[in-house]
């Protein structure tokens, strides 16, 4: 992503589905969960990189300019008794990017955004602008919950990992052997991954694995026991209870569940001779 840079412009960014992360200026790489909220200035982000973790994001960026703010919104700032030109050198001091873990304050400020109709979006985003600007009037870095950024030399070690493991699914690789193999504390490790990918490795894995699982099921013939080998299972007993545990249902089941529903959606798309 390459923009303007501009010290004077506000981005606040509300991570609604999906996870987001930024490899920033300064080797800061910034990521976002759902429910969380991040600030900084445009000069932060002129150059920079967007990673999508598991593939697909969806949230919501408002733009702001303090120093050109109309005239309605300079008298409401005038309400809270609040300079708007503060704004920045509070929340952004030295250009320094500010990202807020999820709460049911940030939750009540854009949820209703994804419940409105259509038709009256715009008036209502008028409204939750003004309540979105009174809240970050009320936010202070040394009270406020926040989530510590990485260096973006972190992000990419953990990427490389993820990467690893995943073109390695059918092995097991334990937190200590990957902290010797890249050379990093296991604190870190675990700490960081779950910032990336939004859960610890131990439970991403899993849910890749019988996610993995269920696709060979519905595409491919492979037995069960090739699956469970291939997926990184020790024995097609454990694979079938965790399987079951996460699906409801057992392999053999569900192939059988998603060819039934698979021959008759092929037989309701056959069009009839004219």
């Amino acid at each position: 992503m390459h923009h303007s840079s501009d010290e004077q412009v506000l981005e606040v960014n509300y991570c609604h589905k999906g996870i987001i992360g930024w490899d920033m200026k300064d080797n800061t790489s910034v990521y976002l969960n759902p429910g969380d909220l991040e600030v900084h200035t445009l000069d932060c982000c002129s150059s920079s990189t967007i990673h999508l973790p598991l593939g697909y994001y969806e949230g919501v960026t408002v733009l702001i300019q303090p120093f050109r703010l109309d005239i309605y919104l300079q008298n409401l700032f005038k309400e809270w008794n609040y300079d708007p030109h503060y704004l920045i050198p509070s929340l952004c001091p030295s250009g320094e990017p500010l990202s807020l873990s999820a709460s049911l304050l940030i939750s009540s400020v854009f949820s209703g955004l994804y419940e409105i109709p259509e038709h009256n979006l715009c008036h209502y985003a008028r409204l939750k602008t003004q309540e979105l600007l009174f809240f970050l009037t009320t936010v202070s870095r040394e009270t406020i919950p926040q989530i510590q950024p990485f260096t973006s030399s972190q992000a990419e070690l953990i990427r490389e990992i993820h990467d690893f493991l995943i073109q390695n699914i059918e092995k097991r690789f334990t937190i200590e052997e990957l902290s010797k193999k890249y050379l990093l504390n296991t604190t870190s490790l675990k700490h960081i991954f779950k910032g990336i990918y939004g859960k610890p490795i131990a439970t991403y894995l899993k849910e890749y694995r019988l996610q993995l699982a269920m696709r060979l099921l519905s595409e491919t013939s492979e037995s069960i026991s090739e699956i469970s080998a291939k997926v990184g299972y020790e024995s097609p007993g454990k694979f079938t209870e965790a399987f079951r545990k996460h699906t409801g249902l057992l392999p053999k089941d569900y192939r059988k569940q998603y060819k039934a529903t698979d021959k008759k959606e092929k037989i309701c798309c056959i069009k009839p001779d004219p």
